[in-house]
């Protein structure tokens, strides 16, 4: 089952950031008054930084029953643990602002932990971690995110999945070594469509002027190998979360 994209256009990038986060902690919310629990995949860079910002800053994040949420990653850069250019290192020090649980914070394997430079180990292992907290006879073996977030690049990659790169045509796995990316680091770990689109809701971030092109050129059907976010899409619901001049290139949006 496809969700149909939905789109989502803010006057600026800090107003979508807070209306991002509104959102989230509302979503995080009603799955844990209908599950108990909430998980959520955590992107990086610009998008995802700012949203993280914005929602250690909101008053309404303490609706949230944060020792109940889980919390992954759809992609790491393969450096080491303290690395700065690590999403998890960033992401870090706004997550320490919420009462988390530390159990529940699955970030994805560095390349001086215990696979050491094996990235295809360490990939493997968070898929091991992923399958430990799938529902009994999910199939793919990854839990059913209730939310993930991924930032769209200037090329239209997503998490660490690059146009025409091999990870794009992945099937089976849930997560892949990827090396050679086009941007540093060249090694990563990342998640793969399949795992992507077990989750009930997929949103695709962008904001910026760079970013215009990627955004139209994904929502125009070209298929995932040339535009890798637009085979990103939640079994609920898909949505992109915009400011305008992201959405410059965009057909019949006026405003």
């Amino acid at each position: 089952m496809t969700a149909a994209p939905q789109l989502v256009v803010h006057r600026d990038k800090e107003l979508m950031a807070q209306a991002t986060a509104a959102r989230l902690i509302t979503r995080i919310v009603d799955a844990q008054s209908a599950r108990g629990t909430a998980s959520v995949v955590l992107t990086g860079g610009r998008n995802g930084n700012a949203l993280l910002a914005a929602i250690a800053a909101s008053p309404a994040r303490d609706a949230v029953d944060w020792a109940r949420l889980d919390l992954w990653w759809g992609d790491e850069r393969f450096v080491a643990a303290d690395d700065p250019e690590r999403n998890a290192v960033q992401a870090a020090e706004l997550l320490d602002r919420v009462p988390l649980d530390p159990s529940r914070v699955h970030v994805m394997p560095a390349s001086d932990g215990p696979d050491g430079s094996d990235v295809e180990a360490a990939a493997e292992r968070y898929a091991d971690e992923l399958a430990k907290h799938a529902e009994p006879g999910s199939g793919l073996g990854v839990p059913a995110f209730d939310v993930l977030l991924l930032g769209v690049g200037p090329d239209t990659h997503v998490a660490s999945l690059f146009p025409e790169h091999p990870g794009v045509h992945e099937t089976e796995r849930t997560v892949i070594g990827v090396r050679g990316a086009p941007k540093p680091p060249p090694t990563r770990i990342s998640l793969t469509l399949p795992a992507i689109r077990a989750a009930r809701e997929v949103w695709l971030l962008a904001a910026g002027e760079d970013k215009a092109g990627a955004v139209a050129l994904a929502l125009s059907g070209p298929g995932e190998l040339q535009a890798p976010a637009s085979g990103a899409y939640g079994t609920d619901r898909t949505l992109w979360l915009l400011d305008r001049t992201a959405a410059a290139e965009l057909p019949d949006l006026h405003g």
